[in-house]
């Protein structure tokens, strides 16, 4: 019975100093760490910036305001700079559909409502001056007829010695013929 007591009061105590242990807060709080600002860091978007997810899907637009296309991708050097949008022409689902990748400059930042025939998406873009379309001088056909922007695929292995197997897998050597008694 003994035993019984002790262990008893020894899981009591045990769930009392850790309920105790939650109950208390913090004696001291500690600091607020201080904001670190630099010309590296962006604090917010402005109405005169844009951001990828906006882009990537966009319609771009032909110079009669027909979609030619939609963009797939960005295309950016080492440094960071935008070189250019690749949009994706023709096919349908995606199935047949040619990249062509096109310089920043080409493209014309029109607002979302425009080659729209319904109100319903001028509506919703209406007062959100990031929601745009992109438009551009060359027809569907004459962007179809373009050069087809090819991604880079690195060069493949190759072995010295032609025939030798590179996955590891080559016959294990012979051991030396015995010597032939003399």
């Amino acid at each position: 019975m003994f035993k019984t007591l002790m262990i008893s009061a020894g899981v009591s105590v045990l769930m009392i100093s850790g309920a105790l242990a939650q109950a208390n807060p913090p004696a001291a709080k500690p600091e607020a760490k201080a904001e670190i600002s630099s010309p590296h860091f962006v604090k917010e978007q402005g109405m005169d910036k844009f951001v990828f997810s906006k882009f990537k899907g966009t319609n771009v637009l032909g110079p009669d305001d027909a979609k030619v296309g939609d963009v797939t991708d960005m295309l950016f050097d080492k440094n960071g700079k935008i070189l250019g949008l690749i949009v994706g022409v023709g096919g349908f689902l995606g199935i047949g559909e040619k990249n062509v990748a096109i310089d920043m400059s080409a493209f014309q930042i029109v607002p979302a409502d425009t080659g729209t025939t319904g109100t319903s998406s001028a509506m919703s873009g209406a007062n959100d001056p990031t929601n745009v379309k992109l438009k551009v001088t060359w027809t569907k056909d004459q962007l179809k007829n373009a050069p087809d922007f090819q991604y880079y695929r690195p060069p493949s292995r190759t072995t010295s010695a032609p025939g030798s197997p590179t996955t590891g897998m080559a016959p294990r050597p012979t051991s030396p013929a015995p010597l032939p008694r003399q």
